[in-house]
């Protein structure tokens, strides 16, 4: 029986980037836009605060854009300081290389197995499904879902017990499947 995990964001992840005012390297976003316009041409940013000093620094979502070329609901989404938007454009690779950012993920993500273990059951087929660009260890997931070490995971893996199509022993931000044989 094939069992489906799922890794789902609990909050919006830290940016990573340099405070100019203190030299931190970590800033939090609340989905807060500041929208500028000159004449017909439009700027938007998202703001992040630094986690040491409180200051305030923009990432580059629209630079000097015509309006009629913005969508209307875009526009709306900015000016409402949508959260959902600020996530999205926070997974947009296009933002962060323009702001030359990196996400840290640490504590901004869950596991959800779905339901309790099944330790009485000789093979286990899992499926895991990311709910977002979340960069996870596969080996990290496994411990946890299945209640088991890294050690112990490390160990079925060379002993032949765990098996994936995916490389367990990296990173990865994508769904992936594995077979369990206790």
């Amino acid at each position: 029986m094939l069992e489906n995990w799922v890794v789902t964001p609990t909050c919006l992840p830290l940016v990573v980037r340099r405070c100019h005012a203190c030299a931190s390297g970590r800033f939090r976003t609340g989905g807060k836009f500041r929208v500028n316009a000159n004449h017909k041409l439009i700027d938007a940013w998202l703001l992040v605060l630094c986690t040491a000093c409180g200051h305030t620094a923009r990432l580059t979502v629209l630079e000097r854009v015509n309006v009629r070329s913005v969508p209307p609901e875009l526009l709306d989404r900015l000016h409402d300081n949508d959260p959902a938007l600020a996530a999205e454009l926070l997974q947009d690779p296009l933002v962060r290389r323009r702001n030359r950012i990196a996400l840290d993920w640490a504590g901004a993500w869950r596991l959800d197995t779905g339901g309790p273990d099944h330790p009485d059951r000789e093979v286990i087929d899992v499926s895991v499904r990311f709910a977002a660009r979340i960069p996870v260890r596969p080996l990290r997931l496994i411990a946890e879902g299945c209640g088991l070490s890294r050690a112990e995971t490390e160990k079925l893996i060379t002993e032949g017990r765990l098996v994936s199509a995916a490389r367990l022993n990296g990173t990865l931000s994508g769904d992936f499947t594995f077979l369990l044989k206790r």
